[in-house]
């Protein structure tokens, strides 16, 4: 897995560990906050246990965006899907949110997913009605694309890609 990633601004993207996992679940007191974060398929209410197995933990690479204090801002996973690099689960805490952190978060990630596998894109999904992370990926570069057809929810999500 990709190492430590720490920038002159002080901002650190690192392997998540178990316990920014732990912070996360308060990040989703509602059900809609989990749907828009992790689809709905996702568990609602979770436990611990269904937290984990449901975002695919130990199974996807997971990685976390730190302050300088080391506290956790956001979390974000990638893995290999269709010849490009798939950001999936971005989340940025909701006591930072616009900030610019969310296009932070991305941009860390795809440099951290550029080194874990040998691609030149990138993909993801997005709801329709999430317009400040739509806007937040426009601003990056990506651009709705076909919809995969083994995919659910094409009724509710968007694909979006980037080339570098």
């Amino acid at each position: 897995m990709a190492g430590v990633t720490t920038h002159r601004d002080g901002w650190t993207l690192r392997a998540a560990v178990e316990a920014d996992v732990d912070a996360l679940v308060r990040w989703f007191p509602e059900h809609e906050d989990a749907r828009r974060w992790a689809g709905p398929s996702f568990r609602y209410p979770f436990t611990r246990e269904t937290f984990f197995e449901d975002i695919r933990w130990g199974y996807m690479a997971s990685f976390s965006l730190c302050d300088t204090d080391g506290l956790l801002a956001g979390f974000g996973q990638v893995y290999d899907r269709d010849q490009r690099i798939h950001l999936a689960r971005l989340v940025v805490d909701p006591a930072r949110r616009g900030q610019g952190l969310g296009r932070l978060l991305i941009e860390r990630l795809m440099e951290a997913g550029r080194e874990l596998y040998p691609h030149d894109a990138f993909s993801l999904f997005v709801y329709r009605d999430n317009e400040a992370a739509r806007r937040c990926y426009r601003s990056l570069g990506f651009e709705i694309a076909d919809y995969p057809p083994d995919m659910p929810h094409a009724d509710v999500c968007d694909f979006l890609t980037r080339s570098t």
